[in-house]
């Protein structure tokens, strides 16, 4: 395998070294990750169209040992493991190549686990015949809404609530990147997450990207609405403001979030979501054309930029050493223990079950992980 595009400049050297390398936990859970091939997008013009703007040709068998590969070179001396599931493209998507791979890569390295990617017309036969094959959950997307609106769809446009039935019955996770422009703090969503947590509690929730708030203000906004959602978890994959993450702990406490990296693709492109009025863009070395003489105007890895955001969220809130190994990796490990238990699936070695500490019946997190800050 050929990783020379991997190789880190100074400037990333010195950003692990000073900032990172003391601060990520020697062993690592990440709770967002793409496993996929570029032939499960069939676009007739996909050499020509947007996603080629980030899928490069190294990029076009992200298996199971590529993010081995990228995470031993980002992030070297860390032992990963990983939820996953399939890039979402828009139609026209293999799904069935996405989940068959998904599978099969997930098998083959105990302790992560695999979702399968769902699309409104795919029947509860279906699904079940996935969850048989070893997935623990569902990872639907907005693109695939049934009314054709990507932007402004509720949660049951893409993601029908004989779905959410199954999912129930099953005791699975559900991976959910919200739509509307507002995100979480669209009074819509929380609306549809207080309703379909009553509805569906076998469900277990996992809210994409801060319950994708890539600024501190959707968080803050939801306030104690969203620290109220039951059986709802966090990632924070690929946001890269710290206002954002300590907003998201202070409300819901360390013990319901999970560091995901949101690769293969994203976290190893150099660049940053910023964010800017009531709005957030992914900036990178190709779409800006910043007069930068003034100073090094090289970026870093978008992994480098979250995880820096990460450590001033941790700082800021004031996190203890055990509740940044919970962050990193005990938090995501408690889920998937939680989910094994549920679907009678082997999610984590049984040796990572028996580590988990239960109280009165109920699942818990390290010491003082659960207290809302």
């Amino acid at each position: 395998m050929d990783t020379a595009w991997l190789e880190r400049t100074d400037l990333d050297e010195r950003i692990w070294r000073e900032e990172l390398d003391e601060f990520v936990p020697r062993q690592v859970f990440d709770a967002h990750t793409h496993i996929w091939r570029w032939d499960f997008y069939l676009a007739a013009d996909k050499e020509t169209g947007s996603y080629r703007n980030f899928v490069r040709p190294e990029f076009e068998h992200s298996d199971y040992a590529l993010l081995d590969a990228v995470d031993a070179a980002l992030m070297p001396g860390r032992e990963v493991r990983r939820l996953a599931f399939p890039f979402p493209f828009q139609p026209p998507c293999d799904f069935e190549s996405s989940n068959r791979f998904i599978v099969q890569q997930t098998r083959s390295n105990p302790g992560s686990a695999a979702l399968m990617l769902v699309q409104p017309s795919m029947t509860a036969d279906e699904l079940n015949a996935w969850f048989e094959a070893g997935c623990v959950g569902l990872k639907p997307y907005r693109f695939y809404s049934s009314t054709g609106d990507a932007v402004t769809c509720r949660i049951t446009d893409f993601l029908p609530e004989f779905q959410l039935e199954v999912a129930s019955q099953r005791g699975a996770i559900v991976m959910l990147h919200l739509s509307m422009p507002n995100g979480i703090a669209d009074e819509r969503n929380l609306a549809d997450l207080e309703r379909l947590g009553r509805s569906y509690p076998g469900i277990q929730w996992i809210l994409a990207h801060c319950a994708r708030s890539y600024s501190h203000w959707p968080i803050e906004e939801a306030g104690a609405r969203l620290a109220a959602l039951p059986n709802t978890w966090f990632d924070t994959s690929s946001v890269c403001e710290s206002e954002a993450i300590a907003a998201l702990i202070r409300s819901v406490g360390i013990g319901r979030v999970m560091y995901g990296s949101d690769d293969i693709p994203v976290g190893v492109l150099r660049g940053k979501y910023v964010s800017f009025g009531r709005a957030w863009a992914y900036l990178s070395e190709a779409n800006q054309s910043l007069n930068l003489s003034h100073c090094d105007p090289r970026m870093t890895f978008t992994r480098y930029e979250q995880l820096r955001a990460m450590r001033r969220a941790a700082i800021s809130v004031g996190l203890t050493g055990q509740e940044i190994a919970d962050l990193f990796h005990d938090n995501a490990r408690r889920l998937l223990s939680l989910v094994a238990t549920n679907t009678d699936q082997r999610a984590v070695s049984s040796s990572d079950r028996d580590q988990i500490r239960v109280i009165d019946g109920a699942t818990a997190p390290g010491p003082n992980a659960g207290d809302a800050r």
